[in-house]
């Protein structure tokens, strides 16, 4: 594989205490009923403006929508710099890939700016060609235009490419889009979901994806 394409929260970054205690302070003051931590993790790997959707019968308009959203993300930031840390190995494996010529990417559910502050806050950020937040798409996860935008704007050989992620969304993008796909279990979707995608590859430490030809998912799953 030449081409690296990393979702983010739950697989570069631990950012599930983080997105918990925002979501949950946000319904809260919102006035809605506060989802479980089961229920955020869940749906951590698609945007907030879907997610938050799911997680509530709530009829908004889009003007409330908006609030909420706005809530949630200034409790976000709040709690962000105490609680969202990097997964250990990341930095130092993201480094020997890059340095091997292999061209590393993020296609992630969070907005663009945020995306940023959080890779720059982790000292993670150069290593990274481009990165796809989800308002550069029109479609968000499970789609797959995430990745083909950076194989046409980067003219990257698909079966080149392969889809690192936690949820079983990433692998389904990976799927749609016609790339090779990578779950990882240290993240929010347990071993058991990930095997039912059928990834190509299933991954249980960071330091593997130094080896990911070795790593094939009929290893794993036996």
């Amino acid at each position: 594989m030449r081409n690296y394409i990393f979702d983010f929260d739950g697989t570069l970054a631990d950012s599930k205490k983080c997105s918990v205690l925002a979501t949950q302070e946000a319904f809260k003051e919102f006035g809605l009923d506060v989802p479980s931590s089961e229920q955020i993790e869940h749906f951590m790997g698609i945007p907030i403006e879907v997610s938050f959707k799911e997680m509530t019968d709530y009829k908004f308009t889009e003007e409330s929508f908006e609030s909420l959203l706005q809530i949630f993300r200034e409790k976000y930031k709040a709690f962000e710099n105490d609680t969202l840390t990097v997964f250990p190995n990341v930095p130092e494996v993201l480094n020997n890939l890059k340095s091997k010529g292999k061209q590393l990417f993020v296609v992630s559910s969070k907005k663009t700016n945020v995306l940023l502050r959080n890779l720059e806050t982790l000292k993670i950020n150069t290593y990274f060609k481009d990165i796809i937040g989800s308002d550069n798409v029109t479609n968000y996860k499970p789609h797959p235009e995430g990745i083909l935008k950076l194989v046409k704007l980067h003219h990257l050989k698909k079966e080149e490419t392969v889809m690192i992620g936690d949820a079983i969304f990433d692998l389904q993008i990976a799927h749609a889009a016609g790339v090779a796909s990578c779950g990882v279990t240290w993240g929010s979707h347990k071993k058991e979901k990930l095997v039912k995608e059928q990834p190509k590859f299933l991954i249980h430490e960071v330091k593997q994806l130094l080896v990911l030809e070795e790593c094939m998912l009929n290893e794993y799953s036996k």
